[in-house]
């Protein structure tokens, strides 16, 4: 490739495990206005980027997605990146990967076969796809593991990480009740242990329902406990949130755990969501992870 004129302001190149959100990842760009093309061949890359390149090209910010689709032509992603830089073309490399139960659960959902073992497991196709990837994620910018992420918290966790915010002046905030015994939140800003609140778990007709109920709301405050922890959350969280929009921070994810994930966090998620959720200086997300485990 010849010397660029640096004309491309930012390319981006994505890539990473099938299944763990390349999709979502380019509609997130593309929401910003980038140029996006998927399942591009490395050999394209080089094309696509000078034809950008020549005078009077109106694309400033380009986002591709190549990974295992391409075949053999995937195998020159490394050497097409190493002549991207030699030519002076400022890009990003964006590598998503999630674990194997994630990327099995996903394929069973949506019922696709693994493009590296069409024939056979989809954990087959997993071992082969980590080893060409292996050398990737090495020499990748930012590195998003998608596990536990719904497709809203990826995009806003790159709107953080890679991208201009899309509400300048917002923080988004994500409540996320979560259990314990299921492990913690992945990656939280912020996170709070209520397993020392009253749990509706060991009351035979509450049991079944959830921190959604005005009846385990009673139980959990039945002493007025629940009352008292608010008193001295949320003078916090008036503190800290400003601040960390202050600060210029995009996204805050905020981790709430009681042991099975489906009472007391529930219930506290849902009532810090609907006290911020008002606030103009806020974008509000409740994600209840564990919601639908057995208890």
């Amino acid at each position: 490739m010849a010397q660029a004129e640096v004309a491309l302001r930012d390319l981006v190149v994505i890539t990473g495990f099938s299944g763990a959100g390349k999709s979502t990842a380019m509609a997130a760009f593309e929401d910003e206005g980038y140029f996006c093309v998927d399942n591009l061949p490395s050999e394209m890359i080089s094309s696509l980027v000078e034809l950008f390149m020549h005078t009077g090209s109106k694309v400033a910010n380009a986002a591709v997605v190549c990974d295992v689709r391409a075949g053999s032509y995937f195998e020159g992603l490394a050497s097409m990146l190493d002549g991207l830089g030699a030519s002076g073309v400022l890009h990003r490399v964006l590598f998503l990967e999630a674990d194997e139960e994630t990327l099995q659960t996903r394929y069973k959902e949506t019922r696709r076969r693994h493009p590296l073992s069409p024939h056979s497991s989809v954990a087959e196709g997993i071992a082969r796809e980590r080893e060409l990837l292996a050398p990737l994620r090495d020499r990748a910018d930012v590195v998003i593991d998608t596990t536990g992420l719904t497709a809203a918290m990826l995009r806003r966790k790159l709107v953080d990480e890679m991208l201009p915010s899309q509400n300048p002046g917002r923080l988004a905030i994500t409540f996320e009740s979560f259990g314990f015994k299921y492990g913690p939140v992945r990656d939280p800003d912020l996170m709070f242990d209520v397993r020392f609140l009253p749990n509706p778990h060991y009351e035979t007709e509450l049991r079944p329902l959830t921190g959604a109920d005005p009846r385990v709301v009673a139980f959990i405050n039945r002493d007025g406990e629940l009352d008292d922890f608010y008193e001295r959350l949320l003078p916090l969280l008036d503190y800290l949130l400003p601040a960390y929009l202050a600060e210029g921070k995009a996204h805050l994810v905020l981790g709430i755990g009681c042991t099975g994930g489906r009472h007391r966090s529930v219930a506290i998620a849902e009532h810090l969501a609907e006290r911020y959720r008002n606030s103009d200086r806020y974008l509000v997300e409740v994600f209840h992870r564990d919601l639908g485990k057995p208890g």
